[in-house]
């Protein structure tokens, strides 16, 4: 395969020079210590996607305070306790060529309060959805949000000092800062509710609160929703609003994805296969619209892609100008590699999501589909073809 495709190029993002356009995408591992540290299974996950070519690993979500928790085997970036373990993730990927960014995060309304121990709390107050295992939540006070930005600017400082190249905000997916970006979920009234302004001031004052401590050489990243993909939810033109301040802010590339845990099969993690081309690259009417309204930072694009030829066409076209990556890398961290060597079928991951049933057991991620199928090829009598 020519390394003379697009894909393949450098990019720089604030300073941060990057081999190719492909990006690990923010991707839960469940791989972190109880009490959010870095474990060698951690950190050889990482080593694993910068040694299969991949030039921009984004970690999983990780907890800026310990209320804001989503999970089992979550990385917390909470307390200076944590800054050695993100000193060993930056340094793994490195050894291998690549660039590490950490993905900041607060679940909000969908914290797990019996792993934090603390009450969960989002924008407005909510039942909760007992079916999907998300519990009541509390309304967040004046007191709360100042608490948010300050932990998100601390955060911010930590990866920095511990030799990350930079942070990136999670404001998709229906987590804590999407919350308050959606008003199906923010019913608030005054400065944090009702007009889109108020509900993305939380989101733009977090960037101002890590900009006030890192500056503004350290690279800033946001992932965002294309739209919520539900009723009630951020629209596709308010969206686009919220990154054109995002850039004015000074956030210096975004990621495009969309959808939340609650949009059915339109959510983050679409399942069941689809066509390639056809049925790829699920938000590039989206990438279209934000680059045609004058985007001057980096967009990277998420959502479905599976194949070289797609991940290519993206780049080359200007829709966008990195491509991530989630549940293919999943599958075979080596992906990005393989098709640079020039084996350029198209990824086996087909997107069953069976990766998520150890990540929910506590065991961390893995392709469940992808050991079936060595058992299998294990057990025919050798000579036997499938």
């Amino acid at each position: 395969m020519s390394t003379a495709m697009q894909v393949f190029s450098p990019i720089a993002v604030n300073g941060m020079r990057i081999a190719n356009r492909f990006v690990r995408s923010a991707t839960a591992e469940g791989l972190a210590a109880p009490d959010g540290s870095v474990t060698d299974r951690l950190e050889a996950a990482m080593a694993a996607l910068a040694r299969g070519g991949v030039g921009l690993v984004v970690s999983g979500h990780a907890y800026v305070e310990k209320r804001g928790q989503a999970g089992v085997g979550q990385m917390g970036v909470h307390t200076p306790a944590m800054e050695a373990g993100v000193a060993r993730l930056a340094r793994c990927v490195h050894a291998h060529g690549g660039r590490f960014v950490v993905q900041l995060a607060h679940a909000g309304g969908r914290a797990d309060s019996a792993l934090s121990g603390e009450p969960a709390v989002g924008p407005s107050e909510s039942e909760g959805n007992a079916a999907a295992g998300i519990g009541p939540s509390g309304a967040m006070t004046a007191e709360d949000l100042a608490r948010v930005q300050a932990a998100f600017g601390a955060a911010a400082a930590l990866c920095r000092d511990a030799g990350a190249d930079g942070v990136q905000i999670h404001a998709a997916h229906g987590y804590g800062l999407s919350q308050f970006l959606s008003p199906r979920t923010n019913r608030r009234s005054g400065a944090y509710g009702g007009s889109l302004e108020n509900r993305a001031r939380l989101l733009l004052e977090t960037v101002g609160a890590i900009r006030s401590l890192v500056g503004r050489d350290f690279p800033l990243l946001v992932k965002i929703n294309s739209e919520d993909f539900i009723e009630g939810g951020m629209t596709a033109a308010e969206s686009r609003q919220v990154v054109a301040w995002l850039e004015a802010a000074g956030v210096d590339a975004v990621e495009l994805s969309g959808g939340t845990l609650d949009s059915g099969r339109l959510s983050p993690v679409r399942p069941g296969r689809f066509a390639i081309p056809e049925g790829e690259a699920w938000y590039r009417e989206s990438a279209r619209a934000l680059k045609a309204q004058g985007l001057g930072i980096p967009l990277i694009l998420v959502g479905g892609v599976r194949s070289l030829e797609t991940a290519e066409a993206v780049v080359a076209s200007g829709m966008a100008d990195m491509v991530a990556l989630s549940r293919p890398l999943i599958r075979e961290p080596g992906l990005v590699a393989r098709w640079r060597a020039g084996d350029v079928a198209p990824s086996a991951c087909v997107s069953d999501n069976l990766c998520f049933v150890p990540l929910r057991k506590g065991e961390g991620v893995s392709c469940l589909t992808e050991a079936r199928e060595k058992r299998r090829a294990a057990s025919r009598p050798q000579g036997e073809a499938e």
